[in-house]
């Protein structure tokens, strides 16, 4: 099958300059990014269905159910093969997208030049992201840690892709040493609880910091019992109205949108924006390599990915079973590696769709995914608005009404209706209604929105 990309990108020189900032052209489109763009839209809800209809103490006891029931089987399937990895080809594309946009040639138009067209591209996606949470009540929302960490993306837009792997693995280092420390501490925590158990089997008594020592882990290790009772507060609030779901958000809504976003997200977002920016610039999702590039990355992304996914699953269920025997047992810490194992998954995942793109075999599936990616602002908070309906006490409330396997028939339903609407849009419209409201805000002017215009 013969491939070809826009003359505008120009992948080994960096990128070429077009004539001035403006959105890009459907004839510009690079449609591999827009297939695997739509695979890791569509991929992303099945990761937050269960946190869309589900508590997080009932999430946590899907790990520990019976190993032969559909809901343990699905959830195997789900975290082995795409825990992670959706979100992880999501933030590669959004960095390629931001090298793209930042190859616009910068000419002042009316003032402003392509740098301030970036900044305030970001800007409006940071709000959207606020939007997300805060209005959409989706505390999952990816918007704001994207236009964030955006923003410290344009001085690093013209180095060498080796360089963007050097800063990645950087990324991944201190996300890989913070999580070490944690560990540690848990272990701390672990080790002051054993002890005071010993003494007191010893009928010795407790010092005051022993004790603290001892509560401190049974506080602890509770968050990752389930707990019924905290399940049953848990949806009855969620089938609340609006009002009382918007209450109970705005904690965790302000926590994720600052401490964890500086202390976690952060760095997750970086290191796979970083490689992104190096895998788009080696023409990767270009599908510039080799056919036999891509079937060794698709080899060694899923030996290392799903075999180091397939440990670390059991990791969890061994964690969320008793989290103290893991850590009295000095067990291998797989979960260190999860953004590597991760990483390595989503290229898997990526080199599969290519390989399957030049086969020419399923045109129409590549088509359809290509729809869904190029609409994939627009597909993204639709899913919030679907599922939020659905779950929600001010829709359909049913929130903690489905198993774990019956939330992937909502998932199915949700594909197949921006599978279809998708198609049906761009067949009359340049753009998504929220891709047009972002490129109008953008360049603050109203863009042509029908395709004969």
């Amino acid at each position: 099958m013969n491939v070809s990309v826009p003359s505008t990108v120009s992948i080994d020189s960096g990128l070429t300059r077009e004539s001035a900032p403006r959105p890009v052209a459907q004839a510009e489109r690079i449609q591999t990014i827009d297939i695997v763009r739509g695979f890791a839209l569509l991929g992303i809800l099945m990761m937050n269905i269960p946190y869309f209809g589900l508590s997080f103490t009932a999430i946590h006891r899907f790990y520990t159910v019976p190993s032969d029931t559909l809901d343990f089987r699905t959830l195997t399937v789900v975290s082995v093969l795409f825990e992670g990895t959706m979100r992880a080809l999501f933030s590669m594309l959004f960095s390629a997208g931001m090298l793209l946009f930042m190859a616009k040639k910068d000419t002042p138009v009316d003032g402003y030049g392509m740098p301030d067209y970036y900044y305030r591209r970001l800007f409006w996606l940071i709000l959207f992201g606020v939007f997300n949470a805060y209005i959409l009540l989706w505390p999952g929302d990816i918007l704001y840690t994207y236009g964030v960490c955006g923003l410290f993306l344009f001085p690093f837009r013209k180095i060498r892709p080796q360089t963007y792997l050097l800063i990645a693995l950087f990324c991944v280092t201190v996300s890989g040493v913070k999580s070490f420390f944690g560990a540690m501490e848990n272990k701390e925590k672990r080790d002051g609880y054993t002890q005071a158990l010993q003494l007191e089997k010893q009928k010795k008594p407790l010092t005051d910091e022993q004790k603290k020592a001892k509560e401190a882990w049974l506080t602890w290790e509770k968050n990752f019992k389930y707990d019924k009772k905290k399940e049953e507060e848990a949806n009855k609030t969620m089938r609340g109205n609006y009002r009382t779901i918007f209450a109970s958000y705005i904690p965790l809504n302000t926590k994720f949108e600052s401490t964890r976003f500086y202390l976690d997200f952060v760095w997750d977002a970086w290191a796979l924006m970083f490689l992104g920016m190096a895998l788009f610039k080696w023409g990767f999702f270009s599908n510039q390599l080799s056919t036999r590039t891509y079937f060794l990355t698709l080899l060694a992304g899923y030996g290392f990915g799903l075999t180091f996914g397939w440990f670390g699953f059991q990791y969890l269920v061994a964690w969320f079973t008793d989290p103290g025997k893991v850590l009295d047992a000095d067990s291998f810490p797989f979960q260190l590696f999860y953004h590597i194992r991760r990483a390595a998954s989503a290229i898997g995942h990526a080199s599969l769709l290519l390989l399957i793109y030049r086969s020419g075999v399923v045109n129409w599936l590549m088509k359809a995914l290509a729809n869904v990616g190029q609409l994939a602002f627009t597909n993204y908070l639709m899913q919030s608005i679907i599922c939020t309906l659905f779950f929600y006490g001010y829709g359909l409330g049913y929130f903690g009404k489905l198993s774990y396997y019956e939330l992937y028939y909502v998932v199915g339903a949700v594909w197949l209706f921006q599978l279809i609407f998708s198609a049906i849009w761009l067949h009359y419209f340049r753009f998504g209604p929220f891709e047009w409201l972002w490129r109008s805000l953008t360049y603050w002017k109203r863009q042509p929105m029908l395709v004969q215009q």
